[in-house]
């Protein structure tokens, strides 16, 4: 059963993500506390809404885990910057789908691609490259609620 592994958000842009066990969630605009939380958030993704893609963000826990296995290192998982860690699921096939997070439903938006900003923050110079098509996938909030480890993952 895909669900939530675990959560990781931080208040400003380039600091530690700190882990925690629930967030709270408004619809069209972000995760309450976390750095792309914004009041006119609205999810569209072109020249003038570049941030609304970032209302949240998910990785796969598998693809951390196979990076950390080919290359013999121990990279936590929320240093990979992304808000929730997933198990059991595969993301690149939810852009332009539906899913609900426990009660949240969100809507897949776009892919996350890997940067070099990623790179220099984790010490590794392969990473653009290892996570091009693994790097997650960026959510429209579209019910406000929270989301908790443990919670189910459904595709709608």
């Amino acid at each position: 059963m895909p669900k939530v592994f675990k959560i990781g958000i931080t208040k400003n842009k380039n600091q530690v993500i700190q882990e925690a066990k629930e967030i709270n969630l408004i619809a069209g605009k972000g995760i309450i506390g976390d750095r792309n939380f914004h009041e006119y958030n609205d999810g569209r993704y072109d020249d003038l809404h570049k941030d609304g893609r970032k209302q949240l963000t998910l990785i796969e826990s598998e693809n951390i885990d196979y990076y950390n296995e080919k290359f013999n290192l121990k990279i936590p998982y929320l240093n990979f910057r992304r808000n929730i860690i997933t198990k059991y699921i595969k993301l690149n096939d939810l852009v332009g789908k539906k899913l609900i997070i426990g009660k949240t439903e969100i809507r897949g938006i776009d892919l996350c691609r890997p940067c070099k900003s990623l790179q220099k923050n984790l010490g590794q110079d392969n990473i653009i490259k290892e996570f091009l098509r693994k790097g997650g996938l960026r959510c429209e909030i579209l019910t406000s609620t929270n989301i908790k480890v443990g919670d189910e993952i459904k595709v709608l």
